[in-house]
């Protein structure tokens, strides 16, 4: 039976590459893979990039309110996967439609995705994967301190930042960076924790 599976992880992890590794092992043993991409993802244009300077075009570029099964209709005959790309950006309904075709089609559907955004809060489309998806898996990076990374940080000019709009494409902006972070760095440089203050409230 086919399965709807989310792979998440901050940036650096590596997902795209895994994308393209999993499309590769479809393709080599003569399976059918479509590629998606949420069009709000400009890093790229209608390529997926990774950071590893591999890159590979998208079969379709969706819009936040594109209706997937028009886009879809008439294109699964002998398609054996479908890869997402970037899935915390798809809707509720986008993520709820590919878990109907996964199940009514008999089609693997992988996505891949943040999970929170820089503030530390699950992206509407992160969200429902976790709530629908038939497999979770964390594909892990490291923070600065070698810790695993679970968060994000949005650094503007250099600092860290938790106002502005939840979303600016890494890249689209060259004073805006976004940085995979621990817990604790996470807490101490973004949330701005004292933790030493916390342990003397709380001896």
């Amino acid at each position: 039976m086919a399965k709807l599976s989310f792979k998440y992880a901050t940036m650096n992890s590596g997902k795209t590459v895994d994308l393209l590794r999993t499309a590769y092992n479809y393709e080599e043993n003569n399976g059918k893979v479509i590629i998606i991409k949420p069009k709000i993802d400009t890093k790229g244009d209608e390529n997926i990039v990774s950071r590893l300077g591999l890159s590979r075009k998208v079969d379709y570029l969706v819009y936040y309110d594109d209706e997937l099964f028009d886009i879809l209709k008439g294109k699964l005959t002998d398609v054996d996967a479908i890869l997402v790309d970037e899935a915390q950006f798809l809707s509720k309904k986008q993520i709820d439609d590919l878990s109907i075709i996964s199940c009514v089609m008999n089609i693997d559907v992988i996505c891949y995705g943040l999970r929170v955004n820089f503030r530390g809060l699950l992206f509407e489309g992160s969200k429902r994967l976790l709530e629908v998806a038939d497999s979770i898996d964390e594909l892990v990076t490291l923070c600065e301190c070698r810790k695993v990374a679970r968060y994000v940080g949005r650094k503007e000019d250099g600092i860290f930042k938790m106002d502005g709009p939840e979303i600016i494409i890494d890249g689209s902006k060259k004073n805006i960076e976004y940085v995979p972070l621990c817990k604790e760095c996470y807490l101490k440089k973004v949330r701005k924790i004292d933790f030493d203050n916390i342990k003397d409230i709380l001896k």
